[in-house]
């Protein structure tokens, strides 16, 4: 609903990601007989988020998290997985993102906060100065090079998230930004991948190795 599927993004985001990741780093990425990185959708509230260290939810802005998903998800996240909600955009869309995770992670116990720059997921390989905003490409190139998809709505792109009793990071938001657009659109433009994709791999890179040894 509201402009936002699971589709968002997939599946090219996930295969070039995948590629890159295992051409910048020492990590070890999946691939089938074609040399195509393996991905895979999961559900929620399914037993197949646990073999993930890391998923995806792309366009927040419109996900839907019932009690038996939000009980599960919490479960995956205190257990040390991490979760990257990406590509929605102003107040709207924020406040809805804002209900549905308390299903699974109440308030009370795990406020939402800003990342500081000081964090280590700004250099853990790369080192990224400020928090980009990339818009998708479709606007980009309608609105002759703007980047933020709803006016003055979404001028500032944030970088937040929800940590554990620890201080690790469970969910990274990345709102009024598309991060997931600079990979899957990686091969459409070079002006656009020029101007994005640099910055959406490097936040990337650094969010996953973070991740994969916190």
């Amino acid at each position: 609903g509201r402009d936002g599927s699971w589709r968002t993004d997939y599946p090219r985001a996930d295969i070039n990601f995948s590629v890159r990741f295992s051409e910048l780093t020492r990590a070890n990425v999946s691939f089938n007989s074609r040399r195509e990185p393996n991905h895979l959708l999961v559900n929620l509230g399914g037993p197949e988020l646990f073999s993930c260290p890391i998923v995806i939810l792309s366009a927040p802005g419109a996900v839907s998290i019932n009690d038996a998903e939000g009980l599960n998800l919490r479960t995956y996240l205190l257990k040390g997985g991490f979760l990257w909600v990406d590509d929605f955009w102003g107040s709207y869309e924020w406040d809805h993102w804002v209900r549905e995770i308390r299903h699974a992670l109440p308030a009370s116990e795990y406020p939402i906060f800003d990342i500081p720059p000081e964090h280590p997921i700004f250099r853990t390989q790369f080192e990224v100065g400020r928090m980009p905003q990339i818009p998708n490409i479709g606007y980009y190139m309608r609105s002759g090079g703007r980047t933020s998809e709803q006016g003055a709505d979404s001028a500032e792109p944030h970088l937040r998230a929800i940590a554990d009793k620890s201080a690790r990071i469970m969910v990274l938001i990345t709102h009024n930004t598309d991060i997931g657009d600079s990979w899957e659109r990686e091969g459409d433009d070079p002006r656009y991948f020029m101007m994005f994709g640099p910055k959406g791999y490097a936040l990337g890179i650094n969010a996953f190795l973070y991740a994969l040894t916190h």
